[in-house]
């Protein structure tokens, strides 16, 4: 679920602002995956625009604060959850790890960097959900060192289904600040696509792998 619409408009506004996220139906981005792709979402951008980056920040605190008000110790997920989740853990005053996409091949193969926290109630933070694996696979390494996981909290999500599944799946509660409907009625409004773009919009949201094949 999103955090409310209202809130969910201006993360879009900022997003779109910034170009994080960039719309273009007519010329279509490749995703590593070979999917074509109208949308191209880079969060990493946020951290250079310091307005921004306190908003954002802003809407994850007052998002935890609401809905897992016992959290102990926030988690951010490689790389796009470490930055903005170290800024949200600092501004709670809370402990903060982040956890890798896989074990560190030497040392101590550690795969959550930081304290482990252990019998701690942790919120997990991420930037983007697409299909929710690199999430859920965080979310099953603090699970597996014992944490006990409230939920995730993301910038941004496509929405697509078979995310939902994953996270009923996984018995994973999420919420995200904007998500594709909410960013696509809000690039609409502001001129940065078209009426007749968003018919294409949908429908890549819809089936993704088979879109303009």
């Amino acid at each position: 679920m999103i955090l409310n619409n209202e809130s969910a408009k201006k993360v879009a506004q900022s997003l779109l602002q910034i170009k994080a996220i960039k719309l273009q139906p007519n010329q279509p981005f490749t995703w590593a995956s070979g999917w074509n792709s109208p949308i191209y979402c880079d969060n990493r951008k946020i951290l250079s625009y310091p307005k921004v980056r306190t908003f954002i920040r802003q809407q994850f605190v007052d998002a935890i604060k609401e809905h897992y008000p016992k959290v102990e110790v926030i988690a951010g997920v490689a790389t796009g959850g470490i930055a903005i989740g170290a800024l949200v853990a600092e501004e709670l005053g809370l402990p903060f790890v982040y956890v890798r996409a896989t074990a560190k091949g030497h040392g101590l193969q550690n795969m959550i960097e930081g304290e482990v926290p252990i019998d701690k109630n942790v919120v997990i933070i991420e930037d983007l959900i697409s299909t929710g694996g690199s999430s859920l696979t965080a979310l099953k390494a603090l699970r597996d060192a014992k944490s006990n996981v409230l939920g995730m909290v993301a910038i941004f999500t496509y929405g697509f289904e078979t995310a939902v599944q994953n996270f009923k799946t996984n018995n994973c509660s999420l919420i995200t600040l904007c998500d594709y409907n909410i960013l696509i009625e809000t690039a609409e409004a502001d001129n940065y696509i078209a009426e007749n773009d968003v018919k294409s919009l949908s429908e890549w949201r819809t089936d993704p792998e088979k879109w303009r094949k």
